[in-house]
């Protein structure tokens, strides 16, 4: 088996079984530079052919795809890739090679047929697009080392590709990043966030190409072949635009050097295109968006059409050599973070904490990265700002291009912080979920969660963010209850392997941890237990100590509880859970300020679902009203009260089942 290494994962590529034969290998003799134009278009227009004819045979063989939409394509990847990008065809994850997010990924297909091209991915193994055992899937994903980001929801490749332009940046590095984006994705509200966010950059290095082929999934595009349209608005977002015929191999080729050129802000490139192109059956027709072509006489004479515009004789270009750099690309810190100088009792919010120590983890990993949405004086992420502003990168109010941009921030190498209050990261919920498929090292930091935030009311109380982010796998979730924790769990979240989640509170808690303690992702802390205890309760963040609250009482009245600080919710710590259960009286009580499905409870439930276990979970069950942090854990049913209610009730009934078992023996 080959095995491909990939930034955060490793999978393996099926050996190729059968060997494409129709088309002849190019012969690669020279170089772009020591090509004329008159030699290079001719070697480019069979390429693109070669790529037309790939993108065809492997969705016919398939029996599904997007060949329409890869052949509209075909000429400027083409120009892209043989006639203007730097890149190692044999190390597509070089650090300083030129980078390309296909954002439209239906069309798959021809980003793979173009590495064929450059002889990275086997001909033959093209045919074997979308099998389950074969990495060529029907939309890109990293499990191929040249995909950066996984791609297919619509509107998100080019908030990756500011990530990966601002990651050139990061490591010093001359690399350029270009992004195609469909004309149908231009609907998207996010692409036009990220149109704004890359100006604010002035990110030059930075060139998107627009796919105009106006024709949609079931209808035309909004401006269908208006690119005048499409150029307008890109202008008015302050981009440099160039409109130009996208089978003109002459203009693509002079405006990817325009762009090259052009200093002080990104370029887009609007390319008029015909959907099918080069394919009689489909160029320029509606209704063939994601039609395989039948294998047979279409499919014959659909490959012997394409055929027609190979060049006999046509010499291959040489791919540049990447840039190079002096500076070293960073690597993993292994200085132990520094906690603050806390005392017990010390009075803190774990936002704050939060910002402490993403400051203090910032100077001894470089690798580190910040992003906010506008609100890093209240994530308190605006303290590595202070210090690290080179590796601050403000998105303003657009968080889907805050996570967009993380993942590409990840995708090279950096380790993304991305920040904002936790209900508004919901709002990019399907960025988290293409960063979960790109398997992204993103750490994510949610702020302001729960009816614990008080007055503000219930559109600024996360009260699903659990949830979502225990949905995405592999993806750790870390809540934090005072700032020690906090500020040892940001330490932990940045050397995990992989998706993290931490979610901090508004209100100020006391410290309750010593700077010695360690949190490891997957663990738990018993704060109070004892032989006696006749019950667990199983809390996280501000609700740890409403339970330590409920333990006093009850230790008036005689009754002796234990306590779990369960601060890693995903993975939740199992093995611990259910030795608490077990020894007291099989009965666990969960209080989360969350709603009820997906959060705390749900992870104590399935973790001892098969060991008899009892358990009550407390947690928010209605839309909850602006009212005082302390009225609204009492009156949704997450405060000391309602905790030792739920104790008295679980003894009830225990001594209910004891006396009817007594009567009936």
């Amino acid at each position: 088996m080959l095995t491909l290494q990939s930034t955060c994962w490793r999978v393996e590529r099926s050996v190729f079984r059968k060997r494409h034969d129709r088309l002849p290998p190019p012969e690669v003799v020279v170089s772009v530079e020591g090509l004329s134009s008159s030699s290079l278009i001719p070697a480019l227009q069979t390429i693109a052919a070669r790529l037309r004819i790939e993108s065809v045979r492997s969705t016919s063989e398939a029996g599904s795809g997007h060949p329409s939409s890869c052949c509209s394509a075909a000429d400027i990847v083409a120009a892209l890739f043989f006639g203007h990008m730097r890149f190692s065809p044999s190390d597509p994850q070089c650090d300083d090679n030129d980078r390309f997010i296909l954002s439209k990924g239906h069309a798959a297909p021809l980003l793979y047929a173009a590495w064929a091209e450059a002889g990275f991915v086997d001909r033959s193994d093209l045919i074997r697009l979308r099998e389950l055992d074969c990495d060529l899937e029907g939309h890109p994903t990293p499990r191929l080392p040249f995909v950066d980001v996984a791609t297919g929801s619509l509107g998100q490749g080019i908030c990756a590709a500011i990530g990966i332009a601002l990651n050139a940046r990061r490591i010093g590095s001359d690399y350029r990043t270009y992004v195609m984006v469909g004309d149908g994705e231009s609907a998207e509200g996010s692409v036009w966030e990220a149109a704004k966010v890359a100006d604010s950059f002035a990110l030059d290095n930075l060139c998107g190409i627009t796919d105009v082929n106006a024709l949609g999934q079931s209808r035309s595009t909004q401006w269908g072949h208006d690119v005048d349209a499409y150029a307008a608005r890109w202008s008015a977002f302050g981009w440099h635009t160039i409109v130009i015929d996208g089978h003109d191999l002459d203009e693509i080729l002079n405006a990817l050097d325009e762009a090259k050129n052009t200093g002080g802000r990104p370029t887009m490139i609007v390319a008029r295109t015909l959907k099918g192109k080069g394919i009689p059956l489909m160029e320029g027709k509606d209704g063939c968006h994601g039609k395989a072509i039948q294998k047979g006489a279409d499919l014959d004479a659909t490959i012997a059409a394409l055929e027609t515009q190979l060049v006999a004789d046509a010499v291959s270009p040489v791919i540049p050599n990447p840039p190079s750099r002096s500076v070293p690309t960073t690597s993993a810190s292994t200085e132990v973070l520094s906690i603050s100088n806390y005392s017990l009792g010390d009075s803190v919010a774990t936002r704050e904490a939060y910002g402490t120590a993403l400051a203090e983890l910032g100077r001894i990993d470089s690798r580190v990265v910040a992003l906010d949405a506008d609100v890093g004086n209240s994530t308190f992420s605006e303290k590595f700002e202070r210090v690290h502003a080179d590796r601050f990168f403000q998105t303003h109010i657009a968080e889907q291009v805050m996570v967009g941009a993380a993942m590409g921030l990840a995708s090279r190498g950096a380790v993304p912080f991305p920040s904002t209050f936790a209900c508004f990261l919901t709002r990019a919920s399907d960025f988290v979920r293409m960063a979960g498929i790109s398997h992204s090292n993103i750490k994510f930091a949610g702020s302001h969660a729960g009816v614990s935030i008080g007055e503000d009311g219930p559109s600024q109380m996360a009260l699903e963010d659990i949830a979502m982010m225990r949905a995405v796998p592999n993806c750790a979730v870390l809540y934090p209850c005072d700032g020690v924790s906090a500020e040892r769990l940001v330490e932990s979240a940045a050397r995990y392997d992989g998706m993290a989640y931490i979610r901090t509170s508004r209100p100020k808690t006391p410290v309750i941890y010593s700077e010695t303690e360690a949190f490891p992702v997957g663990g738990s802390k018993a704060l109070r237990q004892s032989d006696a205890d006749v019950a667990t309760v199983v809390a996280a963040g501000i609700t740890v100590f409403e339970a330590l609250a409920a333990y006093d009482h009850l230790q008036g009245e005689g009754i002796s509880i234990r306590v779990v600080d369960a601060y890693s919710v995903q993975p939740v710590d199992a093995e611990s859970l259910v030795t608490a259960g077990l020894q007291t009286g099989c009965r666990l009580i969960t209080v989360e300020d969350h709603y009820p499905v997906g959060g705390l409870g749900d992870a104590v439930s399935e973790a001892v679902a098969d060991h008899g276990i009892t358990v009550t979970r407390l947690a928010v069950r209605e839309i909850p009203r602006s009212g005082k942090p302390t009225e609204l854990l009492d009156r949704y049913g997450i405060s000391s009260s309602n905790i030792i209610a739920a104790v008295h009730r679980q003894i009830a009934a225990a001594t209910a089942d004891s006396a009817e078992v007594t009567e009936v023996d």
